[in-house]
């Protein structure tokens, strides 16, 4: 959690707006160290991607998946493959070899050929060196647009050239997405898998974003609409493609070692993140917690924790080891620039704490906004909240009174914390009898059906394995 980056946060919340920049990947030689099993990343690409999964069986696993596909298409060069310590549904590459599977996307891939679609996917994308294409590109758009601003004399002619240029960009990448599952559905059936698995995993990835959809409280079919602006297509674009592109070939699935690699797997942030469950976040090595407002979603990052309300307001929590002398209310009133209004000292959990409101004169059209500062022994945790909305006054109470939930867990508090895990179990219970064991409040026949790729209880019924999530 990091000092500068909440400062800067507070700053987007004075601010009209904010911009976001796209760094180019590191490029790293392909490093070969382990540590018992596990991946060691360069320190550069760890930055990037976040730490391996701490689990040289699962680790083993999933390189074996990845080097039948490198060994039977006859790949040049050095590839690691490698199970990033992050819960959330993703798999990305970088230049020159390295491919990287989250334990989110191995809970809700079902069996070993999934798997290796999303690894031909990558894999796809690193011999055609689209990230080197797309940045040459990008930076082609930068330079038109330059070169045109110049020659008119005009900013917003370059604007204008720089918006066209970038929504051609985006298109491009689309088609750079389509290509890497037509070379990748190759791969897949030079290695022996079932060609049909690209199809599958893009079923489960579109599951995954219908539940997600569905926890955020939007339409379940709202990220499969054709855009203009989108960097990925949607799945019925990339399973049109496919079956246009008339690959069609029998082969391996590999569901009962696939799901036996997985039998135990945190499904949970790594515990020097903290937990997220339900609307509590707790962090055991920290010995901390607060609860955010009934209608909110918590995500956690390694910068702090992002809570997302039913109506958009926001609530950003992160802690700080940098040292603040004084009193917290003199700080921000001496520090923070546009300085608070309203800054009053106050104590939350038995502990310092300080509160701030947007300055007054600021644009209103931000809504109503709080800062919180609260002293956690050596560190300062800080809550910026942010409501919109006709109803903003009383939601900012609201989340005040969230960051007032903040408190330091017992030291046998923060031990008996443990990740969710995911387990494989036989047949046996009913749909419903599976669905009440899972740690969550709601949608919890939804996550089940999701966790196991099917799309209701009658076809979950079906299954030989199940995957469940227990505490």
């Amino acid at each position: 959690m990091v000092f500068r980056r909440i400062l800067v946060l507070v700053a987007l919340l004075f601010a009209a707006g904010a911009c976001t920049a796209v760094n180019n990947p590191p490029q790293a030689a392909v490093a070969g160290a382990s540590a018992g099993g596990v991946p060691v990343l360069p320190p550069a690409i760890e930055r990037e991607v976040g730490a391996a999964y701490p689990d040289a069986a699962l680790q083993s696993f999933v390189d074996r998946v990845g080097r039948k596909l490198v060994r039977s298409s006859g790949l040049a060069g050095t590839y690691r493959f490698v199970v990033l310590d992050l819960p959330v549904v993703n798999a990305h590459a970088l230049p020159p070899g390295y491919v990287f599977v989250t334990r989110g996307l191995l809970a809700v891939l079902d069996d070993e050929a999934e798997l290796a679609a999303a690894f031909a996917h990558e894999i796809g994308h690193l011999t055609q060196r689209h990230a080197a294409q797309r940045a040459q590109a990008r930076q082609g758009v930068l330079d038109a647009a330059i070169e045109a601003a110049a020659a008119t004399g005009s900013v917003t002619v370059g604007r204008s050239v720089a918006r066209d240029g970038l929504i051609a960009l985006r298109r491009y990448s689309r088609e750079q997405e389509l290509e890497a599952d037509r070379i990748g559905v190759g791969y897949l059936v030079q290695a022996g898998y079932r060609s049909n698995a690209m199809a599958s995993l893009i079923d489960r990835l579109r599951q995954q974003s219908q539940l997600e959809a569905q926890l955020l409280g939007e339409a379940p079919d709202s990220f499969n609409q054709r855009s203009a602006t989108a960097t990925h297509p949607a799945p019925f674009e990339r399973k049109d493609a496919l079956q246009a592109a008339g690959v069609s070939a029998a082969g391996e699935s590999g569901r009962s070692a696939y799901l036996a690699a997985i039998d135990g797997m945190s499904v949970d942030d790594a515990p020097d993140e903290g937990f997220v469950h339900g609307r509590t976040f707790l962090h055991p090595k920290l010995r901390l917690a607060f609860e955010a407002p009934a209608d909110f979603r918590l995500f956690n990052d390694q910068d702090g924790i992002l809570g997302v309300g039913r109506d958009r307001s926001l609530l950003y929590f992160s802690c700080s080891s940098d040292r603040v002398p004084g009193r917290l209310d003199d700080w921000m009133r001496n520090t923070l620039k546009p300085t608070p209004a309203d800054i009053q000292a106050t104590e939350i959990g038995g502990a310092e704490a300080a509160i701030g409101a947007r300055p007054r004169g600021s644009d209103t059209g931000l809504g109503q906004a709080r800062y919180v500062m609260v002293r956690h022994g050596e560190r300062i945790c800080f809550f910026n909240l942010l409501s919109e909305g006709p109803d903003r006054d009383r939601r900012v109470e609201v989340l005040v009174n969230a960051a007032r939930t903040f408190h330091t867990l017992t030291a046998s508090e923060a031990a008996a914390l443990r990740p969710y895990r995911l387990r494989v179990t036989g047949a046996g219970a009913s749909p419903t009898q599976l669905a009440s064991r899972l740690p969550y409040d709601d949608l919890r026949m939804e996550r089940l059906l999701v966790l196991n790729g099917v799309d209701t209880p009658a076809e979950l019924g079906r299954l030989s394995q199940v995957k469940i999530i227990e505490p």
